[in-house]
């Protein structure tokens, strides 16, 4: 076989790999931007065959709604509440279940990924029901140490409402997470650690020296994942639980969407979110690289 042939034969494996994908990803993901940047500059119901083009109108009104400054707030307000809490308790449980001889890890491990199985329909489902005010399991948790039995409306407050989302959204996290850190974190040599007991450095000390700085790449991978998954994917959760409300305080810009698309017919106003939507996280994303930005420490 000559190199011409050979090359050719490597081309054509490396392209039944790629084209594929390029087209998927084309079909799924760039044309509906481009559509959405599109509409954004028409005045659309969604449902009629004409689009009046009124520019940035849409925009100007956009930026002009104190609804949507409400819901970029709640967006970060869920990005800061879940990579603190996520990261957190995932990096605790990692820790705990690879650096201490626990018998039944494995089903600690187990227990922790099933949220992660469990449809964030249903999650936001049983969430509902435990923060019921009548029969759900808060109040009655609550109620074992009261006289009278607590009926609190978890969800019914204007001005605390968004922080009742954050339990449910960090649970569903927590066993992902954990798993991409239990993985970094097995790959550390036992010899760093014995070399470090040696010296005298207690757990405490291990951890800052050795396996934060060694798993810092899986770190930075997994605040960037729940960022972006966070701006782009809270729409679900935030819409089974509260619908936006109450007042629309619980309102995220996936949700605000939704609202403006399929419940009032503004599809040009509602792309000209999705549109902010798409900046905002590839601004956040660039800002959140440069802030982890740090050496890479490898393995030796």
């Amino acid at each position: 076989m000559n190199s011409g042939s050979a090359k050719l034969q490597r081309t054509l494996f490396i392209a039944s790999f790629i084209v594929p994908t390029l087209l998927f990803f084309s079909v799924f993901t760039i044309y509906p931007t481009i559509k959405a940047l599109y509409f954004s500059f028409f005045e659309w119901s969604g449902m009629s065959q004409t689009k009046d083009f009124i520019g940035f109108d849409n925009y100007v009104a956009m930026f002009k709604d104190p609804i949507i400054w409400r819901a970029i707030g709640n967006d970060y307000f869920l990005v800061l509440g879940k990579i603190i809490g996520i990261m957190a308790l995932a990096t605790f449980f990692a820790v705990a279940l690879t650096r201490f001889n626990f018998k039944l890890a494995g089903f600690f491990r187990s227990i922790f990924f099933i949220p992660n199985v469990i449809s964030v329909v249903v999650i936001g489902v049983l969430w509902n029901f435990i923060y019921n005010p009548q029969i759900g399991f808060l109040n009655s948790f609550l109620s074992l140490f009261t006289k009278d039995q607590v009926t609190i409306t978890w969800l019914g407050f204007a001005d605390h409402t968004i922080w009742m989302l954050l339990p449910p959204a960090i649970w569903a996290g927590i066993g992902f997470y954990m798993l991409l850190l239990i993985a970094a974190i097995q790959n550390i040599p036992e010899s760093y650690y014995e070399a470090a007991s040696l010296e005298g450095s207690g757990q405490w000390r291990q951890f800052w020296t050795i396996t934060l700085p060694l798993i810092w790449e899986q770190m930075k991978v997994s605040i960037l994942n729940i960022m972006m998954t966070t701006l782009n994917g809270s729409f679900v959760i935030v819409w089974i639980m509260t619908e936006g409300g109450p007042d629309n305080s619980t309102q995220v810009m996936g949700t605000y969407l939704y609202q403006m698309a399929f419940r009032q017919y503004h599809f040009g106003f509602a792309s000209a979110i999705g549109v902010l939507i798409l900046v905002l996280s590839l601004l956040t994303t660039v800002i959140l690289q440069r802030l982890m930005r740090q050496e890479t420490v490898e393995l030796g």
